[in-house]
């Protein structure tokens, strides 16, 4: 389900992206605004409909939105992440560590993806045969939601 924008989220919005130094833009505050009513992760066609609905007076086009949402992940406010269907889904980012090292979970049913904050998907240089050098992690568990059981 795809809640629309409020202005408590744009609010946040707003305050978060002034905090890195750079522009607060219209079209920054409104996607990483979608995307601090979210739920779940949510993919560019989902952000763009809850943006571009009727009832919107300012619209945002898909080149706009593509560079706000790697903008977000650049400035580590948001991350993304793939799943088998090969469509990326945007989530916002831990705002205290700006970081992205754990577990996602998707849905085969519905294809929700939510975070699952507790696992960690680090597994540290460590775990790599010598020479090797980590660059990411990516964990996803599948399997059906509660709302699809």
């Amino acid at each position: 389900m795809i809640i629309m924008t409020t202005p408590p989220f744009l609010s946040k919005a707003e305050q978060l992206i002034r905090e890195t130094g750079d522009r607060a833009t219209s079209s920054r505050i409104r996607v990483f605004g979608f995307l601090l009513s979210q739920q779940s992760a949510v993919t560019h066609y989902q952000i763009e409909s809850g943006l571009n609905d009727p009832e919107s007076e300012e619209k945002i086009d898909r080149v706009t939105l593509y560079r706000v949402l790697d903008w977000l992940i650049e400035k580590g406010l948001a991350h993304k992440v793939i799943s088998d269907d090969r469509i990326w889904r945007f989530r916002v980012s831990d705002h205290e560590t700006q970081q992205h090292q754990h577990a996602h979970f998707k849905c085969s049913q519905c294809k929700k993806v939510i975070c699952l904050e507790n696992i960690r998907a680090d597994i540290g240089a460590t775990a790599l045969p010598a020479g090797f050098h980590q660059l990411g992690t990516e964990l996803t568990v599948k399997g059906v939601c509660a709302d699809c059981v």
